[in-house]
């Protein structure tokens, strides 16, 4: 909390006025602004001179006028969730959204151009019709302003549903742990994964605005923490996205292999899903993806199906398992109600093999990244609880599900990608059909937002680049994203083995940002709002945010006032630092395992598949 000397607050009538203003549809040609307005819209988006006091103001407004215009539009349209359906799936939809939308840019075009960099209107004489053509009202921007917010709660849950390896990696859960301990940790990460989403989403609804927009899971922290806390998650948000597209570039290549029965040099196809990935790089936007994302849940969906119905019939592909574990000779199927023995263990023994069943299983839950990029661009982001909460539930019922039934008929032979060890050939190729076209639509997704956060918060916060909707912009994305998925490929071939690095990255980047961050989240935002004292607070009038005290002090009053409800969240950071910590060590020592004297495994550089 930055210093701010105080000033005196206006009266009680000016606040009513100047917030009258803000929610008027057009003002006359002949008013001028009395205070000298902040730079404000996408630019003023990390601008750390605004105070949280300021971003709560806007936020208010922005969230009551919200629910006016979604009475209006849900009257017109309906259900979101079915109009989500609709248009995604239907021709007359889908272009009834690119017509809006492209009035709505045009619309933004026409603004930019008549709007000063210092976002106060020039005032050109005494010429009323000249200052009224080139005056932008706070309505006409706005409007402008949210002409990439289309997205709804529907297909917020298409988007989150739209997992990469959670899923195929719940029966290996259930391998390291057993079918109680699996069970119990999936409920209990997942409703615990829930909270921090309803976290991550009330504090969007408290600091978001068409005046100040939020775009990265960085801005929050910006708002809340500083501007080194905002440095800090985009590093190692750029740092888990990377990995991200690294592993899948590894994974998807294996479909690949399987499906050519080994026929193909590995490294070959790891280019050809690299070189796809950067045709995808042309997508800047997730709406323009979100169509496909709905089939990607049923691509899943399917492939469960496969899988099940092959473990019920067919012996699992042992050499998915003895070529790259500590599993190295055949064993009829067992399965355990608690931890398994040692000699079960794929990746590691003793309590290392819990935890890298939790790192694994976190996956499942690993959308929040991804939450405030979703959610600045949904039309009505009040509803995004729904999608968020139907899309955990969903997760966590199918998954659990899908582990425990394919572990009671694979046992210890249930691989991190399940798809790995299903026989016969046929359903092995389709199941790796489906992962291959569901894992590019995942690809897509975590390379635009990680190329974004890139982009925005190194290239053109530090390197003054232009701005990603400019043309210039535009052309560097397009130059930039090559050598990120260059950087990707390189990071993919020195990959020995994908169950050790899928548990480190899970260790330590998902587990903080579904968990520890969110908490932050909460425990500063609440801290903040118990910590104001009579006579302070923002005044859009004199654009002054008021406070008495700061520093320390204003922390420990906030803190008191809330002991209760800031000791859980303290709680709840802590355990999600403990299981970093702890899960980064199993990963380690898996890997060490699987490194050591006597464990074989096979290199990734090379046209032999390493697994």
């Amino acid at each position: 909390m930055e210093h701010i000397a105080p000033v005196t607050h206006p009266s009680a009538e000016q606040d009513v006025v100047t917030e009258a203003q803000m929610r008027k549809s057009s003002v006359a040609p002949v008013e001028k602004p009395e205070v000298m307005e902040r730079t404000w819209g996408f630019a003023a988006r990390t601008d750390h001179t605004v105070t949280y006091e300021e971003y709560s103001y806007w936020a208010k407004i922005e969230r009551e006028m919200e629910i006016e215009e979604n009475k209006v539009f849900q009257a017109e349209h309906g259900s979101p969730l079915l109009e989500s359906i609709k248009n995604s799936l239907t021709k007359g939809g889908r272009e009834k959204n690119k017509v809006v939308k492209e009035a709505r840019l045009q619309t933004l075009a026409t603004l930019e151009e008549k709007k000063q960099p210092s976002g106060v209107v020039t005032d050109v004489g005494h010429d009323h019709s000249v200052e009224s053509a080139l005056k932008v009202t706070d309505a006409e921007w706005r409007n402008a302003a949210r002409a990439l917010r289309t997205a709804s709660w529907g297909q917020m849950f298409f988007l989150i549903t739209t997992d990469i390896l959670g899923w195929s990696g719940a029966p290996f859960v259930f391998a390291s742990v057993g079918y109680g301990t699996g069970v119990a940790l999936y409920l209990i990460f997942g409703i615990f994964a829930a909270w921090g989403g309803w976290v991550i989403w009330k504090t969007f609804l408290e600091l978001d605005s068409s005046r100040y927009p939020m775009q990265s899971f960085g801005d929050p922290f910006l708002r809340m923490f500083g501007v080194k806390a905002r440095h800090f998650i985009n590093i190692a948000q750029s740092l888990q996205q990377f990995l991200t597209v690294a592993i899948l570039i590894f994974s998807k290549a294996l479909n690949i292999e399987q499906i050519a029965h080994s026929s193909v040099c590995f490294v070959a196809m790891m280019v050809v899903i690299m070189a796809v990935g950067m045709l995808g790089g042309l997508i800047r936007s997730l709406k323009k993806i979100g169509w496909i994302s709905n089939a990607a849940v049923w691509f899943n969906i399917v492939n469960f199906i496969i899988c099940m119905v092959a473990a019920v019939h067919f012996a699992p592909y042992y050499p998915a398992i003895t070529r790259s574990t500590l599993i190295k000779t055949i064993e009829p199927v067992k399965v355990f109600a608690g931890i398994p023995p040692d000699a079960y263990q794929q990746q590691s023994p003793g309590f290392a093999a819990t935890f890298n069943a939790v790192n694994t299983m976190v996956y499942a839950y690993a959308g929040a990244l991804l939450f405030v990029a979703f959610l600045s661009e949904m039309r009505h982001p009040l509803d995004f609880w729904k999608g968020m909460l139907l899309a955990q539930a969903f997760i966590c019922i199918v998954y659990m599900f899908f582990g425990v039934f394919v572990y009671s008929y694979y046992g210890q032979y249930s691989a991190n990608n399940i798809v790995n060890v299903v026989t016969p050939y046929g359903l092995q190729t389709t199941g790796n059909v489906l992962r291959l076209l569901s894992g590019w639509i995942a690809i897509i997704m975590y390379f635009n937002i990680g190329m974004k956060t890139v982009y925005l918060e190194v290239f053109e916060a530090i390197f003054k680049f232009p701005s990603i909707v400019e043309k210039k912009g535009k052309y560097l994305w397009y130059l930039l994203g090559p050598c990120y998925w260059i950087l990707a490929f390189i990071v993919a071939g020195a990959v020995p083995n994908l169950n050790g690095i899928v548990s480190l990255v899970g260790a330590v980047f998902m587990m903080n940002f579904t968990y520890t961050f969110p908490g932050m989240m909460y425990m500063s935002s609440i801290i903040h709002k118990a910590a104001e004292l009579p006579g302070e607070g923002f005044n859009p009038a004199t654009r002054v945010t008021v406070r008495h005290d700061d520093g320390l002090k204003r922390w420990i009053r906030g803190y008191k006032k809330t002991w209760v409800r800031s000791t859980i969240a303290f709680i709840y950071v802590l355990l999600g630092l403990a299981c970093c910590g702890m899960g980064t060590w199993a990963a380690i020592e898996g890997l060490k395992d699987v490194f050591g004297p006597g464990g074989t495994v096979a290199t990734s550089f090379g046209c032999p598949v390493p697994v």
